[in-house]
């Protein structure tokens, strides 16, 4: 039916809220525009005009119109549905509200919406993966904590399903993905730290499993030894330990003469652990004890004003992950979709 046509009165006033759940019937009844109009202008048919689109989507915002997921499933076979796999544990200083922050910019003025589907602990990783795909509960999913060779990716990928990683693989196959370059920054982070004096050095790294410790531990052993001063990487603790335990570490190293002075921090808690260590061992930070830390939150600066920071944008990452998804929806190519994020190592 041509954009104009129209259906016959009687029709709804605008201001006149209907009663019962909103349809695409119930915005044609307020517009006068056929109901197959009406579902052609809310997917922004580019054959409508810019008017009648943007007249029809502020009116089906304005009754809280929403479209029937299953009957959209049935009939397109999408559900206009991203999924992000969160766990718990990564809402610590925001990553998962940052993340979120992004995602729906990067879904503003599009047909998808975001779900966040919870990872809880002692559940395989791969679960809700499995159960998004084989439910047909989401178009896309975005995760994070990914593996060297990681079991989601290889699933998702024997699968053809559209996906997109917040970190990167060693998969040979391409897979859209979106990373911080974490060996940039534990590189410079030495560097920075050599300069102000260290002769050693010391880095509590993520959890072995993952692709980003083994960037980490690759910048870092390869600064120390431009910088020519001694490293250690920390045994005892990982990024995931309490930190209590990361607090204490650096009070055992320093009651040893080979104590190391400076600190790669790669998230703020461990920061923060790390600087309560040197106070309760008598260091003063920038004076006789050193680190540089990974940021992602303005509350750490507040905390700790003055302290070297590199910031990583999780807001930013969590916009290119949801843009870049989208583009893996619509059929691109995913080596053609991935994005590493170099940061400014440049010290005041």
């Amino acid at each position: 039916m041509a954009e104009n046509d129209v259906r016959p009165p009687p029709r709804l006033k605008r201001g006149v809220k209907p009663s019962g759940k909103p349809t695409l019937k119930t915005i044609a009844l307020m517009t006068g525009f056929a109901v197959t109009t009406i579902s052609r202008a809310l997917n922004n048919a580019p054959e409508l005009s810019q008017e009648t689109r943007d007249r029809v989507q502020k009116i089906a915002a304005e009754i809280g119109y929403l479209p029937d997921r299953a009957a959209l499933r049935l009939k397109t076979g999408r559900t206009n549905v991203i999924s992000l796999v969160l766990a718990p544990d990564e809402e610590i200083f925001g990553f998962g509200s940052s993340l979120v922050s992004g995602l729906t910019a990067s879904m503003r003025d599009t047909s998808f919406h975001l779900v966040v589907m919870p990872h809880f602990r002692k559940v395989e990783p791969i679960e809700p993966i499995r159960h998004i795909v084989r439910n047909r509960m989401a178009d896309g999913v975005i995760f994070s904590k990914a593996e060297p060779f990681d079991d989601r990716v290889r699933f998702l990928l024997d699968n053809d399903f559209p996906f997109i990683t917040h970190g990167r693989t060693l998969w040979p196959e391409a897979h859209p993905w979106v990373d911080f370059d974490n060996e940039t920054f534990a590189h410079g982070a030495v560097m920075r730290l050599a300069k102000r004096g260290c002769r050693k050095v010391s880095i509590v790294l993520p959890d072995s499993s993952l692709t980003y410790s083994q960037h980490l531990r690759e910048g870092f052993t390869r600064g120390a030894a431009e910088a020519g001063i001694a490293s250690e990487i920390a045994t005892d603790v990982n990024l995931d330990s309490p930190a209590e335990a990361i607090r204490e570490y650096v009070i055992k190293r320093r009651r040893r003469p080979d104590a190391p002075e400076g600190f790669v921090c790669c998230s703020e808690v461990s920061a923060l652990a790390v600087i309560a260590g040197l106070t309760d061992s008598g260091l003063v930070m920038n004076h006789t004890g050193f680190m540089v830390c990974k940021q992602s939150s303005p509350l750490f600066t507040q905390f700790r004003p003055g302290a070297e920071t590199v910031f990583e944008d999780f807001v930013d990452h969590g916009e290119r992950l949801g843009r870049l998804l989208l583009r893996r929806i619509n059929g691109e190519k995913p080596e053609d979709l991935q994005f590493l994020d170099v940061p400014n190592m440049t010290f005041s």
